[in-house]
């Protein structure tokens, strides 16, 4: 089902990200991971595609299975680095094959390895690109709903790290949309102005789809680095890092910390008519699950 029309249904989505497993003990885990936070009835469940593509039949196997072997509706990351126009297509039919309903499409990031990657090679400069390419395939009728993919893309609350020039930042998202996106997640943030700051300059840029919060809550001191690493420079606000010091490093008080901060984040999101949280879980369930409990929440249908 496409996201944009379980919006007419639903006021508030909630979803959770998954990266592929690299092994058959850590699928195993995954699935475990899974089963816990499929009974909470996300709205939809994504899946991260590696930096240059490193996991790419990784990221097909996981869609695929969570589409045949689960009640969850998958949603596959895909990214034009790397990429020929007909290996874009494949994946697409594919995915359509299995009656995959959306996909979120990114630019992408090189692989590590490669810093000097030159994308002059690949088909698709931009992710405005991608998202024109998935709408030709949605306009050929290969897809078994008629109105093929739904697509998501990417949006930067505290700005994209390749584009200083914030107006030019939100021209290039106006041109995903413009292209044919149907709504936006947004990278990882800690502090809720940053998010309304960035809805407030999409709506008077003239991008009215609807904008779903990335959150992670902080599970560990060293995590905080990682994540750092991930959203490639997210900014932690004083005031969670002055918490995390309190704890003097202890690991369960650090968890309780980070939880009790998204759950506050999510909770003022939720005052304030997000379109949309969507949970980061590094393949864990303990901290969504504990955000949901100290929310209220049962599953993703008790705030409609």
């Amino acid at each position: 089902m496409h996201i944009r029309d379980i919006f007419k249904q639903q006021r508030t989505t909630f979803s959770f990200e998954f990266f592929p497993p690299k092994s058959a003990e850590a699928a195993g885990k995954l699935f475990d991971t899974i089963a816990e936070l499929e009974s909470l009835r996300p709205t939809f469940v994504s899946a991260t595609y590696g930096a240059g593509g490193s996991t790419r039949e990784l990221t097909n196997d996981l869609v695929v299975r969570l589409r045949d072997e689960t009640s969850l509706n998958p949603m596959p990351h895909l990214t034009c680095l790397g990429h020929s126009e007909s290996e874009i297509h494949a994946i697409l039919e594919r995915y359509a094959r299995h009656d995959i309903g959306n996909i979120l499409a990114l630019r992408g990031d090189p692989p590590r390895d490669q810093p000097d990657y030159d994308r002059a090679a690949d088909a698709f400069g931009y992710a405005s690109d991608l998202v024109a390419a998935i709408r030709r395939f949605n306009d050929s009728g290969t897809h078994p709903n008629p109105s093929g993919f739904g697509i998501g893309v990417a949006g930067f609350p505290e700005g994209h790290p390749e584009t200083p020039n914030r107006l030019r930042e939100l021209d290039l998202l106006k041109a995903k949309v413009d292209e044919g996106a149907d709504f936006i997640i947004t990278q990882l943030f800690f502090d809720n102005r940053d998010f309304y700051d960035f809805r407030d300059r999409c709506r008077l840029a003239g991008i009215s789809v609807p904008i779903i919060a990335g959150i992670m809550p902080i599970t560990s001191a060293p995590g905080m680095a990682r994540m750092a690493d991930l959203a490639q420079g997210a900014r932690f606000p004083a005031a969670v890092i002055r918490a995390i010091k309190r704890t003097g490093g202890d690991p369960e008080a650090v968890q309780r910390v980070g939880v009790h901060w998204a759950t506050e984040q999510c909770r003022d999101l939720l005052d304030h008519d997000v379109d949309g949280i969507h949970f980061y879980t590094l393949n864990r369930s303990r901290a969504t699950r504990e955000v949901y409990t100290t929310l209220g929440v049962r599953d993703s249908m008790d705030l409609q």
